[in-house]
């Protein structure tokens, strides 16, 4: 909705404001107290019009405004949250067998249980990762000097370990398999 429409709390203050200025015009030998309350009661009826709005405008709305908008950042931060939860569960349940905590059938039971979960989360996030082509194709259509292949192979030929021909991340300094220095490190 844009920010410039009609707001439902405007109308609600305006009918509000309308009624109390009525109130006030009609009420002639009234107190001035008794114009105060008279007042407040037509704001206090206005809030329970914007409440109960509040409260119908979902159910009335149907299925588009049944629930908040999770946008795609959210649900993989989501996601992320619950696998490093799996994780922790599964680190704190081996801890708690080594001291001799859980039994081995219950140990073996809940192992399994927390890995199918974390395992099942890794394929989730893993079918969401499709940024790095994404962006790589992008900056290679901004850049236009080289394709997005050839930065691909030019950054896997570069974590190449030249010892123990071992693939190595691409930002990596030193092979993960002998420790060499790769390349780029200084």
């Amino acid at each position: 909705m844009p920010s410039d429409a009609f707001q439902p709390w405007q109308l609600f203050t305006l009918a509000g404001l309308i009624g109390a200025t009525v109130v006030v015009f009609v009420s002639e030998g009234q107190t001035p107290a008794g114009v105060i309350l008279l007042s407040l009661t037509i704001f206090a009826a206005a809030l329970v019009g914007f409440a109960a709005w509040r409260t119908l405008a979902p159910i009335a709305a149907g299925e588009e405004a049944a629930g908040p908008q999770v946008l795609g950042g959210r649900t993989r931060a989501a996601l992320e949250r619950e696998k490093t939860l799996a994780l922790r569960a599964i680190k704190d349940l081996e801890f708690d067998h080594a001291m001799g905590k859980t039994s081995e059938k219950d140990f073996a039971e809940m192992t399994a249980r927390l890995r199918v979960r974390a395992a099942g989360l890794l394929r989730q996030l893993d079918a969401g990762t499709g940024y790095r082509e994404q962006i790589e194709q992008e900056v290679a259509k901004r850049v236009g000097d080289r394709p997005a292949a050839a930065a691909r192979r030019s950054r896997a030929e570069a974590g190449v370990c030249a010892s123990c021909q071992t693939q190595n991340d691409a930002d990596a300094r030193f092979c993960k398999h002998c420790g060499t220095a790769l390349g780029g490190a200084s």
